[in-house]
């Protein structure tokens, strides 16, 4: 079976102009173009998805998610699958819930299946499974996780700094005394925007440790997290929210005790879902670019397959956040 480096070499091209007249995926010259049509013939190469449709199988990515039900993994699944299908691959969802063990599974199961490449945006992938998968040359690319994942590709958001973005929007409105839920310490997502926290706000002569309460990336954990803050600091002004789920429990835990957003308390998540902009008042939130986040693992995935590289150029892709205010903040 040829290659896609012997079709390179044929061609007088790069394995990267290949790649993008195989995907259409960026400029290739007419001239290119048919030198590498050229070479396919001579050399009987056809695509991965050419080969496994001509056998009535579609190739298959599978994505692996911690929790489905947080609207920022499905909105990141619909942009995967919808380059995905585009490119003529199937998707396979393989939902966590949290738990190492069910990863351990899925992982297992995916390896019988004979999976074409994985894309995780869950948070237990060890290095020694992900050294594993490269091993049976298993292409992989992982989504917001630590900068120090090797031999893959990473494609995260700036954390650190879109939280030192929410407590300077706080402060800017006038809020003297901030709170923060935090997510999962362990996950690298939360510990990072925690770590934005309380870089921005330890000099503050209000700060303690104790204006921090654990909301576990969940919707109801916002709502404990309230109480147990305003139990602490009855005079808290404002509350920055490690992902816009315990943002909106914080919100609807504040509205049960008839405290007014803004007015009295006002209120910053992160993440940037589309619920965000349905409940009122519109929550403020630092948005990340979640829709190219999903189509750019899509489609560096399916690359990696296409090419039939797996870890051997690991890329780092962080991706910018932005600010967007809302009701939540908006005073005055």
């Amino acid at each position: 079976m040829a290659t896609i480096k012997e079709v390179a070499e044929l061609a007088g091209v790069s394995i990267a102009t290949v790649s993008r007249m195989i995907n259409q995926n960026g400029y290739v010259s007419k001239q290119a173009e048919q030198s590498i049509a050229s070479a396919m013939e001579q050399l009987g190469y056809k695509p991965l998805a050419a080969r496994r449709m001509a056998v009535n199988s579609m190739p298959t990515i599978a994505l692996i998610l911690p929790d489905i039900t947080n609207l920022f993994f499905s909105e990141l699944a619909r942009a995967i699958e919808d380059v995905s299908q585009q490119k003529g691959y199937a998707v396979f969802f393989c939902n966590s819930d949290h738990q190492d063990h069910r990863e351990i599974r899925y992982l297992d199961i995916l390896r019988k299946r004979k999976i074409d490449g994985i894309i995780f945006a869950s948070n237990y992938l060890t290095q020694q499974e992900l050294d594993r998968l490269r091993q049976q040359q298993i292409p992989v690319v992982v989504l917001d996780r630590a900068s120090d994942t090797s031999k893959c590709t990473l494609i995260r958001s700036n954390n650190y700094e879109g939280a030192i973005m929410a407590v300077r929007h706080l402060l800017d409105t006038g809020c003297q005394k901030i709170a923060h839920i935090y997510g999962p310490p362990e996950i690298a997502t939360a510990s990072e925007r925690m770590q934005g926290y309380e870089d921005s706000v330890r000099s503050c002569s209000w700060y303690t440790p104790s204006l921090m309460a654990p909301g576990m990336f969940r919707l109801e954990g916002g709502v404990q997290a309230v109480e147990t803050l305003l139990n602490r600091h009855p005079d808290i002004d404002g509350i920055f929210a490690g992902n816009d789920l315990m943002a909106l429990g914080a919100l609807k835990a504040l509205h049960r005790k008839g405290i007014s957003v803004p007015e009295k308390i006002a209120v910053c998540g992160f993440d940037g879902i589309s619920l965000a902009e349905i409940v009122e008042p519109e929550l403020t939130t630092v948005a990340q670019p979640i829709y190219e986040m999903g189509k750019v693992a899509a489609q560096s995935v399916i690359q990696q397959i296409e090419e039939g590289r797996t870890g051997t150029h690991p890329d780092v892709i962080e991706m910018e956040v932005k600010l967007k205010v809302r009701g939540s903040t908006r005073r005055g």
